[in-house]
């Protein structure tokens, strides 16, 4: 018997009552009250939209104090989270990363990095879900090198075989160096819902 099969049937052997544990999973079918829900006392009313309001007020006055750090420049140093080639890479300026595979730009060329994930400083943090609205953090980068990777080697042998088989192998790999993250406009508190006509790649 599996082990699982027997752990069932130890915790079975622990319950008093069998028919307590479906009760309490099956839905009553009738429609007066279950005998123990009688005496409950009515639950208070929780006015939802008012909720909603204090929830609002708050993210407004985050805003408008993130708004105001940028505004002096007292955020501090600004970090992302990029998706670049299917790899995401959290980048501050000045970092450089490694770009694995091919990938068309050319050296020298300047490009900026649309799909960011998170942005923030340090006393705050942006979170796109799943990335951030198009314009409101720019990531700017430019390439830097273009090179192939070390050689690797790929060795096959079949024993008594007179079968002896040695390949190698170098990808191609850009060196990336990001130039700025900057906050393009101001952050908003309550984003409406648009129709995106431009697309990220």
């Amino acid at each position: 018997m599996s082990f699982l099969a027997q752990t069932m049937r130890q915790m079975l052997r622990h319950v008093p009552n069998r028919s307590l544990l479906t009760a309490g999973a099956m839905r009553p079918l009738s429609i007066s009250p279950v005998i123990g829900q009688q005496n409950k006392p009515a639950t208070e009313s929780v006015d939802i939209s008012a909720i909603a309001k204090d929830q609002q007020k708050e993210c407004l006055s985050i805003c408008e104090r993130i708004n105001r750090q940028v505004q002096k420049s007292e955020q501090g140093r600004l970090f992302a989270v990029v998706h670049l080639c299917g790899k995401q890479f959290k980048v501050t300026p000045g970092d450089i990363i490694l770009v694995e595979g091919y990938w068309p730009p050319t050296i020298g060329d300047e490009i900026s990095l649309d799909k960011v994930l998170l942005a923030g400083a340090r006393d705050f943090t942006l979170v796109g879900r799943p990335i951030l609205e198009p314009g409101l953090i720019s990531v700017k980068a430019t390439v830097v090198e273009k090179t192939l990777s070390h050689t690797k080697t790929h060795f096959r042998k079949k024993r008594r075989k007179q079968y002896m088989r040695i390949n190698f192998q170098r990808s191609p790999h850009t060196m990336v160096r990001i130039n700025s993250i900057e906050l393009a406009r101001p952050v908003k508190g309550i984003v409406e819902e648009e129709p995106s006509s431009r697309r990220l790649f």
